[in-house]
């Protein structure tokens, strides 16, 4: 039996047998063959499921559009349940939506009820009203300009017209349901799409009561699914993805999502943002729109990045220092000092031949030059986003929309829990608000949790360091007489330095994975129970804390690499231990080719890491979620399947499921620009990265999630801040990195003031950075063992070098800074000093001449707004004097002469 619900007054149950069903051939209900009832449980009624296309997304009659479903399973706790259900679809009913039954007997896995939902014109209407949707009432009569320059090269990367553009363009209004005539309505049933409708139920689902009083927080369907009432809420996608739909009615607008967007084959083709946003909703194409203009301007990027690589590598051979190093004069007769206590012996410097060479690669002189452009691209790249968001912003109708969340899209949480009342000096209304006192304790709460989770990374940082001081010593007696050293090719990389740094920045990977998964549930309670006032607000103090979460667990790492290793190590006699000379961890040294290429290395593991496990995370896991959930219907003739059953067995998108996209973007993106001055080929492997995740997004999003209830935005929100503060950040971190984290400066300092020939060169640089170290001084406690000392070490060696700028031992200053590392300091501040500036200036400059606003997208939103407001004028003095002539008033039958003569059509549907 089924149930078929009127709207409100009506309240009437219709009875129906299957044979007094529906004709079989209303949009496109066919019948199938009845030797597809076999795999039908017994007593299972065959005829509906035959009669109904499984691509129906109608009511049985075929004429009402299901716009949302609901589902639930009848369990051994279901009194309550039931009547919860019974009170809520009772008032659904009363605020006019109408319901449809599928009894459990009719769903595949026969335990599963399904309520279809329908929303006629006259709570459409009514709802669009409240919610201001901006509705088109004039074709848009500004002309396009096309005529861009050498368009034709643009064209294997375009759409077809129907897919790129599939509405007209139109001037909008907020819909008035009193003047409904003044909108282009042409058909009723199709005025509002679809995705509009199922913004306008959820919008009433998540305010209705579910308990007969209406009081307390007793209401919406978010509370019914988390204590089990529902089983799922969702709309229903308008076709199979891989497939048109049989129906006529169907726009099948997932097929054409699929066929021209989620395929990876279409990687290079642009994006069907209108459509993307007609069928998904404003907030998912703009997060797109971002996600595509970002991938676009990584291109230039990548190019500037890879012809800096390809500098370095093209200038290998005139890399002196790394000549000196390798050679057996200088780099084979430099005795170095040990690198650890005890368990490290005394070393040559040309053992660290093959990481000065790699060390090139990246530190060069075109180091400096991608550093300054990165700063300027950033900038760029921001600032012609929000040209783009802006324009976005009109053609999508979201101008002035933020005003509109603020004030009548409040959270249902925030009404329920909040049951103090105020007046509204804006509205004259009253509503829900907290008290302060409740507030601040609610924020200091969240405040000392979130201080608290970032106390706990540090930690574990700490931690991985402590066991980098510790391995060291292990990995440099174990290695030294490891077969691994005889490997012809391989053999001279695999060093102590290179398996530490490599191990702890795995574990280190490992640990920010758990972390992760622990502190999203974290950040999520300590939002909730702030009880932020708006959808808007919600997502904003969320992405805060994520963020400073996400910032210091993924980047803590790569700081401590580029600004603490090294710094702090003191000399042979006098080394700095982390937790005091007691805990016998030293502190790290950078090998005599810098730390640069240790930060690479660092960087090169997590963003690599994170970006191929969130790829593989993010496709694998909802597609065998839905493979094992749906394993049961592969069983079951396609024919039995129906369009809601086919969507229950999806993966749902969630409240959060964009929050999570917009935040792995935007760590990567501090990832190419906070530390891009060590590695130069991160824009590139950010492109390549973001070429996959736009289509393993569209893919997931298209094909293997339940469709998202459509939700406006007219911007990324709060990750437009937190990227312009990255850009500010990134300029101080390159600029730092290139001063102390490399060896420019140094090399530098030392060709034109230091060099010991005529000619400016780096001949001696080498010599000239080492320090030397007297033996016999060094500490017993810190002394090589008996046999951590190499074969060729022998009593004649009574000095060591080390990195540092020192005075000699017997000088009268012995063992204190040179002039020459005060020299060096200088030229590194004034060199982050010179630098900044520079960046900020150009940032500065960029930004004043690029304004936020297209001038034609100025001129278009000034042109909407006086249209409004001339044709709703003419509207209601039109209304006006068909009123006055219907009440038969002639004392005046002519009409002003201020205003033409119409026909009253022409009036009331174009305003005119």
């Amino acid at each position: 039996m089924h149930r078929i619900t009127g709207k409100a007054g009506g309240d009437s149950l219709i009875e129906m047998s299957p044979t007094e069903s529906f004709n079989d051939d209303i949009n496109g209900y066919h019948q199938h063959a009845s030797s597809s009832t076999g795999s039908l449980q017994q007593g299972q009624s065959a005829i509906d499921k035959q009669q109904h296309s499984k691509d129906s997304v109608f009511f049985r009659d075929g004429v009402r559009r299901i716009d949302f479903v609901l589902s639930y399973v009848d369990d051994k706790d279901s009194e309550r349940k039931q009547e919860r259900r019974k009170v809520y679809e009772a008032n659904l009913e009363k605020v006019g939506l109408e319901l449809e039954t599928e009894d459990k007997s009719e769903s595949e896995d026969g335990k599963t009820y399904f309520v279809k939902i329908h929303a006629p014109w006259e709570v459409l209407a009514t709802y669009a009203d409240v919610l201001k949707i901006k509705v088109p009432f004039k074709a848009n009569d500004i002309p396009e300009n096309n005529d861009i320059p050498m368009n034709w090269l643009s064209t294997p990367f375009r759409l077809p017209e129907h897919v790129m553009h599939p509405e007209p363009d139109y001037f909008t209004a907020p819909f008035n349901k009193s003047k409904s005539d003044f909108f282009l309505i042409d058909d009723k049933d199709t005025f509002f799409p679809p995705s509009t409708r199922n913004r306008i139920v959820y919008y009433i689902l998540s305010r209705c009561s579910y308990f007969k009083d209406e009081c307390g927080d007793k209401k919406g369907i978010k509370r019914l699914l988390n204590n089990g009432t529902y089983t799922a809420a969702f709309p229903l996608h308008d076709s199979r993805y891989w497939k048109r739909s049989r129906d006529a009615n169907c726009e099948s607008e997932r097929y054409s999502l699929y066929k021209y967007w989620a395929r990876f084959l279409c990687f290079f083709k642009e994006q069907p943002l209108n459509l993307i946003r007609k069928y998904y909703g404003e907030k998912i194409g703009i997060y797109f729109a971002w996600l595509g203009f970002y991938t676009e301007m990584l291109l230039f990027a990548a190019v500037v990045g890879t012809i800096c690589f390809i500098y370095g590598f093209l200038t290998y051979d005139d890399n002196q220092w790394s000549k000196e190093i390798c050679s057996e004069e200088v780099g084979g007769s430099i005795v170095m000092c040990p690198l650890c206590d005890l368990k490290c012996g005394y070393w040559k410097l040309n053992t660290t031949c093959n990481s000065s060479w790699q060390s090139h690669l990246f530190d060069n002189v075109a180091t400096v030059f991608f550093a300054i452009f990165m700063g300027i691209w950033v900038t760029l790249f921001l600032e012609f986003w929000k040209r783009r968001q802006a324009r976005l912003e009109y053609e999508w109708d979201l101008v002035d929309f933020e005003e509109e969340q603020q004030q009548l899209q409040l959270r249902p949480e925030y009404e329920t829990k909040c049951t103090n009342r105020k007046l509204n000096r804006i509205t004259q209304e009253m509503e829900p608000y907290l008290p302060i006192t409740n507030k601040c304790a609610r924020t200091c709460l969240s405040g000392a949790t979130v201080l608290f989770w970032i106390s706990l990374i540090i930690a574990c940082i700490i931690g991985v360091i402590a066991y980098r001081l510790a391995v060291y010593a292990a990995f440099a007696s174990i290695m030294k007489d490891s077969p691994t050293n005889k490997l012809q090719v391989v053999g001279p990389y695999i060093t102590p330095q290179l398996a530490t740094s490599v191990t702890a920045s795995c574990i280190n990977f490992v640990i920010i994975m758990i972390l992760n998964l622990m502190y999203e549930r974290v950040a999520v309670w300590i939002t909730d129970m702030e009880i932020p006032k708006t959808h808007l607000e919600y997502e904003n103090k969320l992405t805060v804390k994520m963020f400073l979460f996400q910032f210091v667990n993924y980047y803590s790492s790569c700081f401590y690499v580029a600004f603490f290793k090294g710094k702090f190590v003191g000399y042979p006699g006098k080394y700095a231990y982390m937790f005091g000379e007691w805990s016998k961890l030293r502190n790290e040294e950078c090998d005599p080719g810098g730390c640069l290429i240790e930060l690479t290395t660092q960087l090169v593991i997590v963003m690599t890491g994170k970006q191929v496990w969130g790829n593989i995370q993010e496709a694998l896991v909802p597609w065998m979620m839905n493979w094992w959930g749906s394993r049961k219907a592969r069983n079951h003739p396609e024919s039995l399947y129906s369009r809601w059953e086919q969507d229950h067995d999806l993966q749902g998108f969630g409240q959060l499921g964009l929050f999570y996209e917009y935040l792995e973007m935007v760590i990567q993106f501090g990832f190419i620009t906070l530390f891009v001055a060590s590695f130069p080929l991160a824009p590139l492997l950010a492109l390549i990265n973001n070429v996959i995740e736009v289509r393993v997004d569209a893919w997931k999003l298209t094909t293997q999630f339940r469709r998202p209830v459509a939700a406006k935005a007219h911007s990324i929100g709060a990750w437009e801040e937190i990227l312009s503060g990255i850009a500010i950040l990134s300029v101080v971190t390159n600029a730092f990195i290139v001063a102390f984290t490399s060896d420019m400066i140094p090399r530098l300092v030392y060709m034109y003031a230091y060099h010991s020939e005529g000619e400016m060169s780096m001949k001696g640089y080498i010599n000239n950075s080492l320090s030397v170290f007297n033996i016999s001084e060094i500490p017993q406690t810190s002394r090589p063992e008996e046999g951590e000392n190499p074969a060729w070490f022998n009593a004649s060696i009574t000095t060591c070098r080390y990195r540092d700028y020192r005075y000699p031992p017997g000088h009268e200053k012995q063992y204190a800074h040179t002039m020459q590392f005060w020299h060096i300091l200088a030229a590194k501040m004034a060199f982050i000093i010179i630098m900044e500036h520079v960046v900020f200036v150009v940032k500065f400059f960029v930004a004043w001449m690029i304004p936020d606003v297209p001038s034609d997208v100025r001129a278009r939103v000034k042109r909407e707004r006086y249209l409004v407001q001339e044709y709703l004028h003419n509207y209601e003095v039109e209304k006006l004097k068909i009123q006055l002539s219907q009440n038969g008033n002639n004392e005046c039958t002519c009409t002003p002469m201020i205003y033409p003569s119409l026909p009253k059509h022409e009036v009331l549907s174009e305003c005119l």
